[in-house]
């Protein structure tokens, strides 16, 4: 229509389409704007806050991690197990023991309450102590030098299996004063709702005992090994309830033959595998003699 007003004459526009040319004329002339974006601003760091590089953050396991805590309990909780533990001796892992050591810590009868599991928070602390007790011995480092003595030799020649029995045979040893009451704790552990923890803390003495030895295993002898350390302690604790020598030589030389079995048996696995290599090697050989593609 713009076009059209600039070519026609004047004279041969009607009268009706002026006004409608004139806007058109001014539709034409205007200039249409970009809309602006809109920039999200940077936002600025503020001083205060830390920057983590990428490289930091570790989602592997690393022994660089620190410990986990080996049990959840309050300083009033720790104080009342503590004070009952030695009340065990007499009592056994019972409410009475736990009554005696709530008294002795300066708590009233009531304060047994604390503990929600009742005797079986006694046991799983007498566990978690003890393989504390163990773990500060081998830091200390008088516990090798008395193990690789009693064998004659170095503590720098002892290698891990005797490390292994050592540390095993150390902590069944720390039993020996509540052995006559122990079968009442196993009892305790072995009921269905304790299982979990029971199984938790047996894996964790395991673990700590290969660890304490130097085992360095990274494949899946890291199971085995822990599978059959908690295996073998595990017998030897029923065992240790029923062995009248005062110096639990009955349990030791039961100790020794599990570690004996097991390394039979480890033997005769490897047997079979030898074995069965042999075979696939040769029924190989002899496809391959027949013009087979193998």
């Amino acid at each position: 229509m713009a076009h059209l007003a600039r070519t026609l004459p004047r004279r041969a526009l009607p009268t009706q389409l002026t006004p409608y040319l004139r806007r058109a004329q001014a539709l034409s002339t205007i200039t249409i704007q970009p809309t602006p974006q809109r920039t999200r601003p940077t936002p600025t760091p503020t001083p205060n806050q830390p920057k983590t590089p990428l490289a930091q953050l570790r989602t592997y396991h690393s022994t660089l991690h620190p410990r986990l805590p080996d049990h959840e309990y309050t300083n009033s909780q720790t104080a009342i197990l503590t004070a009952a533990l030695d009340h065990v001796p007499a009592h056994g892992f019972t409410s009475t023991a736990l009554t005696l050591g709530a008294r002795d810590a300066g708590f009233l009868d009531v304060s047994v309450q604390l503990l929600p599991r009742g005797e079986f928070d006694l046991i799983l602390f007498w566990l978690a102590s003890r393989r504390g007790l163990l773990r500060g011995k081998v830091e200390e480092g008088g516990l090798f030098r008395r193990i690789a003595a009693e064998k004659g030799k170095d503590v720098y020649e002892l290698g891990v299996e005797e490390r292994v029995r050592g540390l095993l045979l150390e902590r069944l040893r720390m039993n020996d004063e509540v052995r006559h009451v122990w079968q009442d704790a196993l009892a305790q552990m072995s009921l269905l709702s304790n299982i979990p923890l029971s199984l938790t803390e047996l894996h964790a003495l395991a673990s700590d005992i290969l660890t304490l030895s130097g085992d360095a295993s990274v494949d899946a002898a890291w199971y085995t090994r822990r599978l059959a350390v908690s295996a073998i302690y595990a017998s030897s604790e029923v065992v240790m309830t029923r062995d009248p020598t005062p110096d639990l030589s009955e349990t030791a030389a039961f100790v020794e033959r599990r570690f004996e079995d097991r390394q039979a048996i480890a033997d005769k696995f490897t047997g079979l595998g030898q074995c069965a290599s042999f075979g696939w090697n040769t029924a190989v050989g002899l496809g391959r003699s027949w013009g087979l593609k193998i």
